[in-house]
């Protein structure tokens, strides 16, 4: 009889919370002292939400590299639905959305999102236990998003967001920073999302030794002033400075709205400290050309500018060197210009060690997960030794 009742009770809190949970204000009262089967949407009352994230009607919408959501909740069962983009069933399997959930820092769900919608069994016990689940976008923005859609949990009460850490950490880079190749075989192996994993970039990594909230604004290809070339001609469309003030960027749409036409709110989303690592890409254009670089160092001065603008508050690092330190130097001088004209001393430099060929290669020469891992530790160590963290 009281399996019964409290089917009953669940079933109508299903509802309720179904009809209630588009709204981020509006929170819906559930017993706590009965095991009930709800489902929620992915909004500020249920989840905290990781990196850069929008609502929208289909649930979270996650683009960059690293976003995603965690909860917390006492249950027996736990499943998530999530969702690919507008473009899911057009895209190609090098492109597809790479999707990681853990349960209790274990890892559960390292899949490839390959259908408009895709339910998770995450956690089921007989017994009731305390859960933390995380789910993280491991794939960049520029191929394919995704969203988080329904979560569905048997348990004592709703889900709860887990509480902010002490910092937060916005990282802005290329595909070093997205994690590009990091599972892959060898130098030999070319871009694939399969084997594309922010879990083990150098960024996430640098977060978890601090304890910190994250952020990823990060895009393969892409620089200060000029995209990957082959050529030596400049690239314009891969200019970060362009796609820094929204939610996203890439060819994804969800509800045929595209991540780049959504801006992103600063001010309700600050953070502590900010690390820019762009110029590997740059380097492509510019070369060893005197006028080039200062070109370069010019824009990176402006880039530093833009990102005060939207962080009045932040430390700014500006760092360069794992796959190459050619253009160090302009990073030091760009910040020395700044520093100078602005008198903002909350801005310094820092030197990534070049990737040795004995810690191995990801994807097209890229950062193994050996390296990835050691410029984390280097990155955290100087945050630690200059704020004290």
């Amino acid at each position: 009889m009281k399996r019964l009742l409290a089917i009953i009770l669940s079933m109508l809190m299903l509802t309720l919370c179904f009809t209630g949970c588009g709204n981020a204000e509006e929170e819906i009262e559930i017993d706590e002292d009965v095991l009930s089967v709800n489902s929620f949407l992915p909004t500020d009352n249920y989840v905290k939400k990781l990196g850069r994230t929008e609502e929208t009607e289909s649930g979270l919408w996650l683009a960059y590299s690293g976003s995603g959501a965690e909860f917390s909740f006492n249950g027996t069962k736990a499943t998530i639905t999530l969702l690919g983009d507008d473009t899911i069933g057009s895209e190609d399997w090098n492109s597809v959305p790479r999707i990681a959930i853990y349960v209790n820092d274990e890892l559960v769900v390292d899949e490839m999102l390959m259908e408009e919608s895709t339910t998770f069994t995450v956690f089921e016990s007989e017994t009731a236990e305390d859960c933390t689940i995380r789910m993280v976008k491991l794939s960049e923005t520029g191929n394919s998003t995704c969203v988080i859609g329904s979560i569905e949990v048997e348990a004592y009460g709703a889900i709860k967001p887990t509480a902010d850490k002490e910092h937060t950490i916005e990282f802005i880079g290329d595909s070093i920073t997205c994690g590009y190749g990091v599972d892959a075989e060898d130098q030999n192996s070319s871009f694939s999302t399969r084997t594309e994993n922010a879990s083990k970039s150098y960024a996430y990594l640098t977060a978890e030794l601090l304890d910190a909230d994250y952020s990823l604004v990060s895009k393969s290809g892409h620089g200060i002033i000029s995209g990957y070339t082959s050529d030596g001609t400049i690239q314009s469309w891969g200019v970060m400075s362009d796609y820094y003030e929204c939610f996203g960027s890439g060819s994804g749409t969800v509800n045929g709205v595209t991540p780049d036409s959504v801006e992103w709110d600063f001010d309700s989303n600050p953070v502590d400290l900010v690390v820019i690592n762009l110029g590997t890409n740059d380097y492509s254009y510019t070369g060893s050309d005197a006028d080039k670089q200062a070109e370069y160092k010019t824009a990176y001065v402006e880039f530093i500018k833009q990102v005060r603008e939207n962080n009045p508050d932040a430390y700014i690092i500006c760092a360069l060197g794992i796959m190459g330190n050619e253009l160090y130097p302009m990073v030091e001088e760009a910040v020395s210009e700044y520093v100078a004209e602005t008198g903002d001393e909350k801005v310094t430099s820092f030197e990534f060690d070049v990737q040795s060929s004995s810690d191995g290669y990801g994807a097209d020469w890229h950062p193994s997960a050996v390296t990835q891992q050691k410029s984390a530790e280097s990155l955290a160590e100087f945050i630690r030794e200059w704020l004290g963290w």
